[in-house]
């Protein structure tokens, strides 16, 4: 049986690039196929797979500012050729579900949400505050129209939608108006343990700086309460978080897994300021044993239960997240428990999720929508 998996871009081990990393440990001679591809920025894993990229990977700029060739993306993604393939594995946050398969090949597609932007984030990305007032109306607004459209359309090219959670499969079900199966991903609970380290009165951030996250939202949190907040990784929000942060923020940059797994293990909280569609950040700091302050919605009301693993907050404003600080702090948690509920979303437990999936998939008729 050929495989093919297909990949929005490979420019950084995140949530989704996890997921692929596990796919290719079940199909070590699958191709893969992506929109763009940094050497050296993923795993050796992934990095062992023949990679085909899209023809966008030789435009100009390309390797840094390659969000910019967007309204590129469906047509570039289309054109890759899977006629060669009887099982076509789409890992998709973009526009890798909308990959042309042929009609004997299974597609199936593990959905970690769909197009954010086209859909229930616009503002968060294009909005006026982000890229002024008449691009926003006028330039922005019809092209992420013109996507959410592709993006409805295209998603009767999916035999099988997996999707990484509960909210996720909602929003699957109405954009798509497809149900999906759940199948979280995978969280390396062997790797993120605790150790016998006394946690110190800081919060944590560990997350990629783009607007959704909500680090501003943190930032000033932390300013209100009067607590240290240390700040780990990069992106295009570098500089305006750099601007409004104090001398109580650490921006740490980016670090090693064993950094981070030291970071989360001296840290007082997790912080989680954003709406999540699943959100891995917070399971590997409760795998650790440390709480986790989360925004009650998306992915987090499924991986962190209030006031035993950590504390929700009802809205994302400082008022609400500074509460939640505080309550936190004022609390006693079991590491213990922590780390068992967090056991329930391991790698292992994935693996054999996804390849039951494959495998009623594969033996079901062609025909059958899932």
């Amino acid at each position: 049986m050929r495989v093919a998996l297909v990949h929005d871009w490979l420019t950084g081990m995140r949530g989704g690039e996890k997921v692929l990393e596990e796919l290719c440990g079940l199909y070590p001679d699958a191709d893969i196929h992506t929109l763009f591809h940094m050497k050296g920025s993923v795993s050796q894993t992934i990095e062992r797979h023949r990679v085909r990229t899209s023809f966008l990977q030789r435009l100009p700029l390309a390797r840094t500012q390659y969000r910019r060739y967007l309204p590129l993306f469906p047509f570039a993604i289309e054109q890759f050729d899977l006629d060669a393939y009887d099982l076509v594995i789409s890992s998709s946050h973009c526009a890798a579900k909308g990959a042309v398969t042929p009609g004997r090949a299974r597609h199936i597609c593990y959905c970690h949400s769909p197009m954010r932007y086209a859909w229930d984030q616009f503002d968060a990305y294009f909005g006026p505050a982000r890229v002024g007032s008449v691009a926003s109306r006028w330039i922005y607004r019809p092209m992420l129209a013109r996507l959410a459209r592709w993006d409805a359309s295209t998603a009767g090219r999916v035999g099988r939608f997996v999707a990484n959670s509960a909210h996720v499969a909602a929003r699957i079900g109405r954009y798509y108006n497809r149900e999906a199966t759940i199948v979280y991903p995978p969280v390396d609970t062997v790797f993120y343990q605790p150790a016998a380290v006394s946690p110190e009165r800081h919060f944590l951030i560990v997350s990629a700086f783009v607007p959704y996250k909500r680090i501003d939202l943190a930032i000033a949190a932390c300013r209100r309460a009067g607590v240290g907040l240390r700040i780990v990784g990069d992106g295009p929000d570098r500089r305006r978080l750099a601007h409004i942060a104090g001398p109580d923020v650490a921006f740490l940059g980016r670090l090693t897994n064993e950094q981070i797994r030291d970071e989360y293990r001296r840290a007082h909280a997790v912080i989680l300021a954003g709406e999540e569609d699943f959100g891995i950040v917070p399971v590997e700091a409760q795998a650790c044993g440390r709480p986790v302050v989360a925004l009650g919605l998306g992915g987090a009301v499924e991986t962190v239960i209030d006031g035993e693993t950590g504390v929700l907050f009802p809205e994302p404003a400082v008022e609400s997240l500074t509460a939640a600080l505080a309550r936190v702090s004022a609390m006693s948690f079991d590491s213990e428990r922590i780390r068992t509920h967090a056991e329930t979303f391991s790698r292992d437990r994935h693996v054999h999720a996804m390849q039951r999936v494959i495998d009623e998939t594969m033996a079901a008729p062609v025909e059958v929508r899932w």
